[in-house]
């Protein structure tokens, strides 16, 4: 059981990492804008593992380094590395086609997706909430959707890569979490970050080779914050707070991303705010908070008790 002190802290270190994400999120629209996707997504993640690798090597800010047995190496290949470069995938090219807000905001049904999972499919009144809460975030979902369903100027199939996203992103929670039995949240961020760098450099050289790169000094600082401030940080936080809390909880924080996100990518590019997004967000948020609370009968609403993966 932890303290509030504990929880209190976990909570605030994830409100940073929702700031974090949200000019990284902004920044990675910027660079997809002409960069190759997969390229963009691949060289930050092998960049930022490799900046949390040497940290640890050469210092101690983030605590002792442990080495990983050979059976971990695997898991953190297939399970952490290859989940993280999937994720990343469809998270770039759903920026390339649609806006950062709306992909915010399909991460933000994350939670519920957690929810889903933990959960055994039984009778009951919890699987029932279960439910209920994911049909009410799915339901914001389809009204962030069903402009592209209608409009040609919207992008399906960036809405489509969008909710792709989302269930990747809560897959990859949780093999972070199932990781971290024998590591520290940064660790397993520096190992499965390098490794999802590897996954994709094949990919990473076809685009290149295929499309080139504009070299621009704006994009590389851009491409700097995304690696530091949106990779080795906010993964490094988010995966600690994996340790202590369960997935579910962890990603109820996501709900505040497309909030900072939209703040980041409304005054920095400009972006303009879509009529169904604050619906859609009202929606989604409502399904989180409804999965996350319990109301059985004659009890007051109180948040549900941590469950293991």
């Amino acid at each position: 059981m932890l303290s509030p002190r504990t929880n209190a802290a976990l909570a605030l270190s994830l409100l940073f990492a929702v700031f974090l994400w949200g000019g990284n999120n902004s920044g990675t629209k910027l660079l997809v804008a002409s960069w190759p996707p997969i390229w963009t997504g691949g060289t930050r993640f092998l960049c930022a593992g490799l900046l949390l690798l040497a940290v640890f090597r050469w210092t101690n800010w983030l605590g002792d380094r442990h080495a990983p047995s050979a059976v971990l190496r695997r898991q953190l290949w297939w399970r952490g590395g290859l989940s993280l470069a999937a994720y990343i995938v469809s998270f770039n090219w759903a920026l390339r086609y649609t806006s950062a807000s709306h992909v915010a905001l399909y991460l933000g049904a994350s939670p519920v997706w957690a929810l889903l999972w933990e959960g055994r499919l039984t009778r009951s009144w919890r699987i029932a909430q279960r439910y209920g809460a994911a049909l009410l975030a799915l339901s914001g979902v389809a009204v962030l959707l069903w402009p592209a369903l209608k409009i040609a100027g919207v992008s399906l199939p960036g809405e489509a890569l969008g909710v792709a996203a989302s269930v990747l992103w809560t897959n990859y929670g949780r093999q972070c979490r199932a990781l971290s039995t024998n590591l520290t949240g940064a660790e397993v961020t520096a190992h499965t970050m390098w490794r999802a760098g590897v996954w994709l450099t094949p990919l990473a050289l076809m685009e290149v080779g295929r499309g080139g790169l504009a070299w621009d000094e704006k994009l590389v600082w851009v491409q700097a914050y995304c690696i530091v401030a949106g990779g080795v940080l906010a993964f490094g936080i988010w995966n600690n707070a994996l340790r202590h809390w369960p997935t579910s909880q962890v990603l109820l924080f996501n709900n505040l991303i497309p909030l900072s996100t939209m703040t980041w990518a409304h005054f920095w590019l400009g972006e303009a705010v879509t009529p169904t997004f604050w619906v859609a967000m009202l929606l989604v948020a409502a399904g989180v908070i409804m999965g996350q609370l319990s109301f059985e009968k004659g009890s007051v609403p109180q948040p549900l008790a941590q469950t293991e993966v």
